[in-house]
């Protein structure tokens, strides 16, 4: 309350007072009792503008805080100097870049804090920056020093101010530039470092090009202008697949980074080897903004290596591995066989008389035949097999990979000999010189590291010179107890070629039938009934036909008996509907004329075609998908019907899936064993179902031996089903008896 307020308050209290003494009667007048409200009234009034000072005064104070923080705290460093350079004021911020207290700071000349190596441009830039009569602002870079020693650049905006007395003050703002002025030096280095003489480019997040070097313009012949706005896409020589980038990209994306070889090509087409790094470059949120690419032609140093490397591991004269680089392989696959658990062989070859034809012909002779054994054998060994020259008429070939099985390792190991055998047995030309010539081999299996590389060699070299005393022209293995396998074997071949002249197969029918009970068909499967070693399971016998080429006479058999069993239960109107699936290998499906040989089994006898059905594996057809399809399609427009066995187990694509005229897929039998047991098992059969009907293909599950299974695949309606739960694959005779329910319904 103000003090003319109080007088005013006091005066109207005391005539109040007054008035309110007692009349005569005792009793307040009405007047008085006018002057006890105005007195109120005005006591109201009174607190009502105190209440309006007081709020006025706290948003004053609240007006003062908010200055004081905007100053103090502000993102920039504020001070003011006198005209002598003393600071008499400075914010917070500006203490803090100068890493100093506020009150170590005040009454001291600014000049002290400048760089020694700034000091007279300072001074220059303070006298000019007082004299500025126009007051503008004035904007200048400095170097400054801090209070623990160290020095920042800091840009200084100056204008001059008339204070108190009409003397002149500089208030000035203070921006840290240290990183920025850093990062404008980095900018010039590495523009300088850009055109260096390795090629580089600067692409953006979506890979298209922003800049090239001139190394860059050299090394691929594409100019500047040729490739901004590209991608990288323009360089790719096509010599990788999609499995490589991916690699590279998800390094890029993990790392940050990449470096290796690449093959790229040219602007002129020529394709050529290139050491390639890739940096991602990310701001301060982690986004990848560019890409920065360098790209080194290595072709010189690839061609040098190379040059040392046939000098150091390749023979002269046959360009064939030597035994250091057959010693290494070596090494390396028996550290690879511990890992897959898999045999590889060693075949150890001599030629028979060689030390013959180089007395009489001369060695010049002796060197071509050498070089035509070395071209035979390299015809006669997968890609991821050696075959290396050890010297004079000495050769050894390395299998990898053959089988975990050592016997049937070494069953391998002898077709792949037997191959070789006849090939090198051949009529050789030297020359006008017809010349023949036969070999003995050594074989041996190797795993893991049970034996170093020296003892494998020395064992097949055992090996060869006991293929020699045998009689030249020859095969034997180190180990007698494979000896004998291989024996054992020869003879059952024997057997196998005889099986079909004598009516020694016979076939066996599984039914498959619907959740209750009612048979549709049946898959064949062969039998081999030996007259001496009784029952021959498929598992021996059919892996032997497929390597001896004995399969597709055995396939066409089969074919035959089945439409010839067709045609026989089309007489019946108990047994006319009934189906059956046809297992077809690969030899089979890939012959040129297969479609011809099925096509004339059908004429033959007369079938209805929509009651045969080929069972084909998911590896066989993708082994040559366009041959494939054209076969299938061929074999439709006839009427026949397709089922995909083992369904699950490869790895087909659904592109090639929705392509072949399939009718059926089967479930292979590992998934539906472990209906109940794995449930990663159980969700591959229910999506292979769903996948099914919606591409309009009937599903039929093999090897359903319990009522749960069946259960599960009837829930998730797969309707036919394959199995031990129903019947074993039996004779005919013990199928058509189970069709018993079927003919008295």
């Amino acid at each position: 309350m103000s003090d003319k307020q109080d007088i005013q308050h006091k005066a109207l209290r005391d005539k109040a007072e007054a008035c309110l003494a007692p009349t005569s009667s005792g009793q307040p007048s009405v007047l008085h009792l006018q002057l006890l409200q105005e007195l109120q009234v005005h006591q109201i009034e009174l607190e009502m503008q105190n209440e309006e000072l007081r709020q006025a005064h706290a948003a004053l104070e609240a007006s003062r805080d908010r200055y004081i923080d905007l100053y103090e705290f502000a993102p920039v460093g504020y001070l003011t100097l006198t005209a002598e350079g003393v600071i008499v004021d400075i914010n917070l911020t500006g203490s803090k870049l100068l890493g100093i207290e506020r009150k170590n700071l005040t009454h001291r000349r600014f000049a002290r804090f400048v760089a020694e190596q700034d000091m007279d441009r300072w001074q220059r830039l303070f006298l000019r920056a007082l004299a500025d009569t126009d007051d503008e602002r004035f904007g200048f870079d400095l170097l400054l020093k801090r209070g623990d020693g160290s020095v920042i650049y800091i840009h200084l905006d100056c204008q001059r101010h008339i204070g108190i007395g009409e003397s002149s003050v500089l208030r000035i703002a203070l921006t840290d530039i240290t990183q920025l002025n850093q990062a404008e030096i980095d900018l010039r280095i590495a523009a300088i470092a850009f055109e260096s003489q390795e090629g580089m480019f600067i692409t953006d997040a979506n890979q298209k090009i922003l800049r090239v070097n001139a190394a860059y313009t050299k090394i691929t012949g594409y100019t500047e202008a040729e490739s901004i706005g590209k991608t990288p896409l323009l360089h790719r020589s096509g010599r990788h697949g999609a499995d490589f980038y991916a690699v590279m990209w998800a390094s890029i994306n993990s790392t940050g980074a990449w470096r290796g070889e690449i093959w790229n090509r040219r602007k002129n087409g020529e394709v050529y080897p290139e050491w390639l790094t890739i940096t991602a470059v990310k701001n301060n949120d982690d986004v990848v903004r560019h890409y920065v690419a360098t790209l080194i032609d290595i072709t010189q140093q690839k061609a040098a290596t190379a040059q040392i490397e046939q000098l150091a591991f390749y023979d002269p004269l046959t360009n064939l591995p030597n035994r250091r680089l057959l010693k290494d392989r070596l090494h390396l696959a028996m550290a690879s066989s511990t890992r897959s658990k898999q045999y590889g062989a060693l075949l150890f070859i001599d030629l028979d008389n060689f030390k013959t034809l180089n007395d009489t012909l001369g060695h010049n002779m002796g060197d071509l035949l050498l070089q035509q054994v070395a071209q035979r054998l390299v015809s006669h060994v997968r890609a991821e097999d050696t075959a290396a020259r050890l010297g004079g008429d000495e050769f050894v070939v390395m299998l990898e990979g053959l089988s975990q099985n050592a016997e049937e390792a070494a069953i391998h190991a002898e077709v792949s000999g037997k191959k070789m055998l006849a090939a090198l047995n051949k009529t050789y030309w030297l020359a006008d010189h017809e010349y023949r010539c036969t070999s003995s081999i050594g074989a041996t299996l190797f795993i893991d590291h049970a034996l170093t590389e020296d003892d494998l060699l020395k064992h097949v070299d055992i090996a060869m010179y006991q293929a020699k005393h045998a009689g030249r022209n020859t095969l034997r293995f180190f180990d007698q107890a494979m000896q004998s396998v291989l024996t054992e074997r020869a003879a059952l071949e024997v057997d196998l070629h005889l099986a079909l002249k004598k009516n020694q197969f016979k076939l066996y029918y599984q039914l498959q039938a619907t959740h209750t009970g009612h048979i549709v068909g049946a898959e064949i499967l062969i039998r081999w009934e030996h007259p001496t070693r009784g029952m021959i399971a498929p598992i021996e016998f059919i892996p032997l036909a497929e390597e001896t080429g004995l399969i597709v006479a055995i396939g066409l058999w089969e074919l035959e008996m089945a439409c010839a069993q067709l045609k026989v239960w089309e007489k019946h109107s108990q047994t006319n509907q009934l189906q059956l699936s046809v297992n077809v290998c690969a030899r089979q499906l890939h012959q040129a004329d297969f479609v011809e040989r099925v096509h004339a089994v059908l004429e033959k006898t007369a079938i209805n075609p929509s009651r045969l059905k080929l069972e084909l594996t998911e590896s066989m057809v993708l082994h040559d998908i366009d041959d494939t399809i054209i076969k299938m399609q061929a074999l439709k427009a006839l009427g026949l019907r397709f089922s995909m066995d083992d369904f699950g187990t490869g790895y087909s694509s659904l592109s090639y899936l929705t392509q072949l005229p399939l009718d059926q897929l089967k479930i292979d039998q590992s998934f539906v064993h472990n209906l109940g047991l794995k449930s990663a098992d159980a969700i591959v059969v229910q999506t292979i179902i769903g996948m099914a009907k919606n591409l309009g293909i009937e599903v039929i599950a093999e090897g359903v031996e319990t009522e749960m299974q069946r259960a599960f695949l009837e829930a998730n309606s797969c309707q036919l089903i394959q199995g031990y739960l129903f019947s074993k694959p039996v004779p005919l005779e013990a199928f058509e008896r189970l069709l018993i329910p079927i003919i008295s319904a």
